[in-house]
């Protein structure tokens, strides 16, 4: 039975692997160049708060070199994409196939049992799905280190991507969190392809529902999978140095949490009530006792009894937090599993 899955799974596991050699010489030729341009930019053996500026500098010249943003952008989409390409070709197929040729009748009436038949094909197949989608995130990884280094140096960019470790993308494609989402398609695929018993329809419905899931579990389910730390921050030096956006007042640094991951921040008065903009009086070139000045945001602000109400999780979360979530997925693709499993069992013909 494994000589045969094996061969009906050949041409798609001879597709996979000339996709991951591909992506492995794109990251070769490119990775030893980008690790020099890290170590000329002198933030190895760099002090204090130069260390925030040589990483930004590093950071934003990489912002504006197409090459290395196209293959930072390409390694990163193709993580988040193979999951639910290999749930779509691989999962769904798996036994909708079966039932719209009518190869059932023969595949399932032989000395080899249905528990058997599947169990093999979904061993095989899924830890194929897993093992693709971890070594995409492995080889972005190793290429991508100087990188994740100077975003840990509190190198900041204009760039969405260059975020710390619990930015959306970089969260979802790095870790063990791949592994639960690769297992949690191609299963997502194989049940749906075995309650409707139609290929194309299943591959659509699969697409759907993992798309949904993959947008609903980072907004809704991530934050709270271990209760956030909340604190309230006050006086002149936060306000002052929290690089708020101009009007707002939404907190970007949590004060003696480095890279933590702010789930929620806002304003609130003395009486503990959201203050949602900041008072005119405070911003520059506002009227002032009759005439105009540039008052200091922070003094202006802590005079006013405004202070700052963070919920955050702390860095050291970030293992946890991918162990909770994968351990999440990784459950959802064992109950799938187990309706694959039921399905064929409830079916005699």
């Amino acid at each position: 039975m494994i000589r045969f899955t094996w061969l009906q799974f050949r041409v798609q596991a001879g597709v996979a692997l000339a996709a991951l050699c591909a992506v492995a010489v794109v990251l070769v030729l490119t990775g030893p160049h980008l690790a020099s341009m890290y170590a000329a930019s002198g933030i190895t053996g760099c002090h204090g708060g130069t260390c925030a500026t040589a990483a930004s500098d590093f950071l934003s010249r990489l912002d504006v070199t197409s090459l290395y943003m196209s293959v930072y952008m390409l390694g990163i989409g193709l993580i988040l994409a193979a999951p639910v390409i290999t749930g779509i070709f691989w999962g769904a197929p798996l036994i909708a196939r079966e039932f719209e040729t009518g190869t059932y009748r023969l595949a399932w009436t032989q000395g080899i049992t249905r528990t058997r038949w599947l169990a093999v094909k979904l061993a095989l197949t899924g830890l194929a799905a897993m093992a693709v989608t971890e070594a995409l995130s492995l080889m972005q990884a190793w290429w991508a280190d100087p990188i994740g280094r100077a975003i840990g140096h509190g190198g900041t960019t204009s760039s969405v991507l260059f975020t710390g470790p619990f930015g959306l993308a970089l969260f979802a494609t790095h870790g063990i969190a791949p592994l639960g989402y690769a297992a949690f398609a191609f299963t997502l695929g194989a049940a749906t392809g075995a309650l409707v018993r139609r290929a194309v329809p299943a591959m659509a419905i699969t697409l759907a529902i993992f798309a949904a899931i993959q947008i609903a579990i980072p907004l809704a389910v991530r934050p709270h999978l271990i209760p956030p730390a909340r604190t309230v921050v006050s006086g002149p030096s936060f306000f002052q140095a929290a690089a708020m956006s101009v009007g707002t007042l939404t907190a970007s640094t949590v004060p003696g949490q480095p890279g933590a991951w702010i789930v929620s921040s806002g304003a609130i008065n003395a009486s503990g009530q959201p203050v949602s903009t900041i008072p005119g009086a405070c911003l520059p070139g506002s009227p002032l006792k009759g005439k105009a000045a540039t008052p200091n945001l922070g003094a202006c602000m802590a005079s006013r009894g405004i202070r700052e109400a963070i919920t955050y999780q702390p860095a050291s979360r970030y293992w946890p937090l991918q162990w909770l979530e994968t351990g999440i997925f990784l459950g959802l693709a064992l109950v799938l599993a187990g309706c694959c499993f039921w399905r064929l069992g409830r079916r005699r013909t």
